[in-house]
């Protein structure tokens, strides 16, 4: 696995989130770790085929997730994940993967993103290692990308 396919995603997810909650998030370290299915999170799956396959998984705490969703809708109060809720913090991910797989192709690789799977129970998971990034998103909470490629 190939830790340098994690940077087009750091950098999608930073600009994507700057741009909706206006604070740059800071970034963790970067690591090879067993991934860990937390409740209470909320995990976007996206699977990538093509010269990088495999699966890239966001994972954010719910309170983080409903603070994001509520200034994707321009800072109305957000109080529970409902489908609105879903479909927005499922087109984050889209957001961001779509950029990163842009900045992938301009690195010569390229990359077929499928449409993103929201999942709220740890139960769909085997454990695994992947490539893990938190990112701190000043006063909203974190946000983890793993990216794990086979």
């Amino acid at each position: 696995m190939d830790k340098n396919y994690i940077h087009p995603f750091l950098e999608s997810a930073s600009n994507v989130l700057e741009q909706v909650v206006r604070v740059r998030p800071t970034s963790g370290e970067l690591e090879i770790k067993d991934v860990q299915y937390l409740d209470h999170h909320i995990w976007i799956l996206i699977g990538m085929s093509g010269q990088m396959k495999g699966e890239i998984l966001f994972g954010l705490p719910e309170q983080v997730a409903l603070k994001i969703v509520s200034e994707m809708m321009g800072g109305f109060q957000v109080n529970e994940l409902d489908d609105i809720s879903q479909s927005a913090i499922s087109e984050l991910g889209n957001m961001i993967s779509g950029n990163a797989s842009t900045l992938l192709y301009d690195r010569g690789v390229t990359v077929d993103i499928t449409p993103p799977q929201i999942i709220q129970s740890i139960e769909h998971f085997d454990t695994q290692k992947a490539w893990t990034i938190p990112l701190n998103i000043k006063e909203v909470g974190e946000f983890n990308i793993q990216v794990l490629t086979s």
